[in-house]
């Protein structure tokens, strides 16, 4: 065990000794084990977008296995999805890669201002499948988001005695944000200390935008004139937002972009301090090879390898 990853247990110390663990095999696995970074391949697009748009760029990705032997190959610190994918391949990768199971999920078939995520899996079937950790998404923002803030307390409750770590998407989201308030400055932020108070053990956000969504939030960041002209100052204060730091805060891939985009993405990350990347479309929609090769270039950035 690193000092960096006994740094980052000691956060956690209300938790019982499974779910330390269980963090810290997140954290201790891949090429970023031992490093406090983490790299995670999550594949819930399927459900969330639909096959064609998940799957048809790269059509290997329709197999389940394929996602597997990505993550894998390409040295994630852990693979998420659904319930129908973990189950399609975990017997032929027993032990071999961290699991998240992904306990909701959304589909795009009708038009939904304010969404609400279906209950899709269970704690128990996380422990049957060998999983680490259970995901859930909630929509800060939403109509619906009291009722998903009390399903996450109680499925965050018996992950938590079950042993589990708990990893939280938090999304804004709803008729009462603007499109461009979805990654405003002070919606990130306030959706990340939402998880955090939650209970997540890990959380992930999008990156914010420097667009300021709520008046009486405008006011405090320029009256107390707080940093956030730069992608890496506001990543720094996401991860303020989010316990000084003191939780785990890992930030979306995005639909697929080109690589010196993103490449500028991960590194305002690292140096505002964030603690990864989650990383689906951007990686599964390109040939394995090549998916690889851009895996390890993000690794090799949040290493420290390349400046």
């Amino acid at each position: 065990m690193t000092e960096r990853v006994c740094e980052i247990l000691s956060w956690y110390e209300s938790d019982n000794p499974g779910t330390r663990t269980n963090i810290a095999r997140l954290l201790n696995h891949g090429r970023l084990g031992g490093t406090g970074k983490l790299v995670i391949l999550p594949v819930d697009q399927g459900f969330e977008h639909g096959p064609a748009r998940s799957f048809a760029p790269n059509p290997a990705g329709y197999d389940p296995e394929y996602h597997y032997q990505l993550a894998l190959e390409a040295g994630c610190n852990a693979y998420a999805a659904p319930l129908g994918f973990i189950e399609a391949g975990v017997s032929k990768f027993l032990g071999e890669i961290p699991l998240i199971l992904k306990l909701n999920n959304h589909d795009v078939l009708h038009d939904e201002k304010d969404p609400l995520s279906s209950v899709t899996g269970s704690v128990r079937d996380a422990l049957r499948l060998g999983c680490s950790a259970v995901g859930f998404t909630i929509y800060p923002g939403s109509s619906h988001s009291n009722q998903m803030y009390e399903q996450l307390r109680a499925i965050g409750e018996e992950a938590k005695d079950c042993g589990l770590a708990l990893v939280v998407w938090s999304y804004p989201r709803g008729s009462a944000l603007s499109k461009e308030g979805e990654t405003a400055m002070d919606v990130v932020a306030y959706a990340a200390q939402i998880a955090a108070q939650l209970g997540a053990h890990i959380i992930k956000v999008k990156l914010p935008s420097a667009h300021l969504e709520q008046a009486a939030a405008k006011k405090v960041y320029e009256a107390e004139q707080v940093p956030i002209k730069t992608l890496a100052e506001r990543v720094k204060h996401v991860v303020q937002s989010s316990f000084d730091g003191r939780r785990i805060v890992i930030f979306s891939g995005g639909a697929k972009s080109d690589e010196k985009t993103f490449f500028d993405e991960v590194r305002a990350i690292r140096d505002g301090g964030g603690f990864g990347s989650i990383i689906g479309r951007n990686s599964f929609q390109r040939p394995k090879g090549d998916a690889i090769k851009f895996l390890n270039s993000v690794m090799g950035l949040y290493a420290g390898e390349q400046a």
